[in-house]
C-alpha cells in the first residue's frame, strides 16, 4: 500500500554478531511524564526484548533516545534518569545511567562496561545538533559504538543524528521492534485482504489531506468521523452550528469528495450526530439528524445511525486501516461513538472475520479505553511516523537503514 521496500534489504540482529561489541541501540523513550512519574510504560515494554537480546549475547547496550522538545539544553523535567530506573524495573537488573549522551562523562561510563552490561545515555535534545543532524554532533555519538541498531520506527521520520546520521557512520540494522513493525506495516498494508476499508477521524482535517488523498486511491470504504468531518459535511452545504470547522479548506475537501468518486472509493460522512451547546463532562446532549444541527449546537459525536453505518462497513471489510478517534472520546458522554466502532473491531478480529490496524497516540488512548487494544491484529505507537508511512513517504530513518545494507560490510 506504501512505498515501502521489501523486508529482506534491510540487516536485522539476525545477521549480525554483537558479542563484544558496543551497540549503539535508537530506542524511542519518549514516554508521558506526569511530575517525573511515567504515566504510560508501553514503548519501553515494547524495546525490552531487543535489550534482552542484545544483552543475552553478551552485546553492550548503549541506549539513546530522546524525551519531550527541551528548549535550551539539559533539564530536570526531560531528563531520562526516571526512564533508567523503570528499565531496570522491568528486567529485573541493573540499568546504568549517564548524564551525557556525548563527550567524557558517556565515554567513561561506556568504558566501564562489560559484555552485556546495559547503559542509557542522557537525552539526545539536550543538544541542539541533535535535530539539525549536525555532523560532528553523529561522530560525537559514532565514537562511542561498533554497531547501530535502530529500535524506534515511532522517531523514523525524522532526520535527525540519532535516527538517520548514525545509520551512515556505522553498520546498522534494524531492531527487534522496528522490525516486527516494517513487517506487519509492509505485509498487512502492500497486500492486504480486500476490501480494505479506513477510518480516519481527529480534530482537523488540515493535518491529514495526504493520507485522505492516499487512502481514498486503495481503498475501498473510507469513513471520515471527528472534527475533521465538519469541514467535509459543511463543504457539502450542511449547517454545522458552533462545530469545530476549517471553512477555508472547504474547496480541498470538496475535491476530496470528488477524488473519491473517482478512484471508486466510497467516502463516508456522519449522517447523525450527538451535539450538545457545551463541551464538557456530562453535558445535556441530544441525537440528531446531520441536516438538523441548531445554530448554537456543536457536534461532538456520531450518532447511533452512524454507528450502525461504521459497523456494517466492517462487516464488509477484510481489513482495517484506523487513524484518529470520531469523536471527543476523551470527555463522556462523546466517546460512545469511537468505543463503539472500537469493540466492533476488536470482536470481528478476535473471530478472524477482519485484520486490524491502528496507530496514533488518540487513537491508542481510545483502544485502551474500549479495553480493545489487544485484539487488534497490531497496533501501532508511532504517530508522525505512521501517518507518513500511510501517506506513502519514505521515512528517513527507515531508508538510512535499507541504504547502509549495501553501503557498509
Amino acid at each position: 500500500m506504501t512505498r515501502s521496500a521489501p523486508l529482506s534489504v534491510f540487516r536485522t540482529l539476525d545477521d549480525v554478531d554483537v558479542a563484544g561489541k558496543r551497540v549503539l541501540v535508537r530506542a524511542d523513550l519518549n514516554v508521558p511524564m506526569d511530575d517525573s512519574r511515567i504515566s504510560d510504560t508501553t514503548r519501553i515494554e515494547r524495546i525490552i526484548v531487543n535489550i534482552q537480546e542484545i544483552s543475552e549475547k553478551k552485546g553492550k547496550v548503549i541506549l539513546l533516545s530522546h524525551l519531550g522538545r527541551p528548549k535550551n539544553g539539559p533539564d530536570a523535567k526531560n531528563s531520562l534518569k526516571p526512564v533508567a530506573v523503570e528499565i531496570e524495573r522491568q528486567l529485573g537488573r541493573y540499568v546504568a545511567f549517564a548524564s551525557n549522551c556525548i563527550g567524557g562523562v558517556a565515554k567513561s561510563a561506556v568504558e566501564a562496561m562489560q559484555d552485556g552490561d546495559i547503559l542509557l545515555l542522557e537525552n539526545t535534545r539536550f543538544h541542539a545538533a541533535e535535530t539539525k543532524n549536525d555532523p560532528a554532533f553523529v561522530e560525537a555519538l559514532a565514537e562511542l559504538g561498533d554497531i547501530y541498531v535502530n529500535d524506534a520506527f515511532s522517531t523514523a521520520h525524522r532526520a535527525h543524528a540519532s535516527t538517520e546520521g548514525l545509520a551512515h557512520k556505522l553498520p546498522a540494522y534494524a531492531g527487534r521492534s522496528m522490525q516486527h513493525e516494517l513487517e506487519m506495516l509492509t505485509s498487512m498494508l502492500a497486500d492486504p485482504k480486500r476490501p480494505l476499508a479506513a477510518i480516519v477521524g481527529g480534530a482537523k482535517v488540515s493535518t491529514k489531506f495526504e493520507l485522505l488523498g492516499n487512502l481514498m486511491r486503495r481503498v475501498e470504504y473510507l469513513f471520515v468521523g471527528g472534527g475533521m468531518a465538519n469541514t467535509f459535511l459543511e463543504a457539502n452545504g450542511k449547517q454545522i452550528g458552533k462545530s469545530l470547522c476549517e471553512k477555508k479548506f472547504a474547496d480541498i475537501a470538496r475535491q476530496l469528495i470528488a477524488d473519491a468518486e473517482g478512484a471508486n472509493c466510497k467516502l463516508v460522512l456522519p449522517i447523525d450526530a450527538v451535539v450538545a451547546t457545551r463541551f464538557e463532562a456530562n453535558a445535556r446532549t441530544k441525537v440528531v439528524d446531520i441536516d438538523a444541527i441548531g445554530e448554537e449546537e456543536m457536534i461532538l459525536d456520531i450518532g447511533p445511525r452512524t454507528i450502525s453505518q461504521v459497523v456494517g462497513l466492517l462487516a464488509s471489510a477484510r481489513t482495517l486501516v484506523w487513524n484518529g478517534p470520531v469523536g471527543a472520546f476523551e470527555v463522556p458522554p462523546f466517546h460512545t461513538g469511537t468505543l463503539s466502532i472500537a469493540k466492533v473491531a476488536a470482536q470481528l478480529t478476535k473471530v478472524g472475520a477482519l485484520d486490524t490496524i491502528a496507530g496514533g497516540g488518540d487513537t491508542i488512548a481510545a483502544l485502551n479505553q474500549a479495553g480493545a487494544t489487544q485484539d487488534f491484529t497490531y497496533v501501532s505507537t508511532a504517530g508522525g511516523a505512521f501517518l507518513e508511512w500511510l501517506e506513502g513517504k519514505r521515512l528517513p530513518g527507515v531508508e538510512a537503514l535499507r541504504l547502509s545494507t549495501t553501503a557498509k560490510s
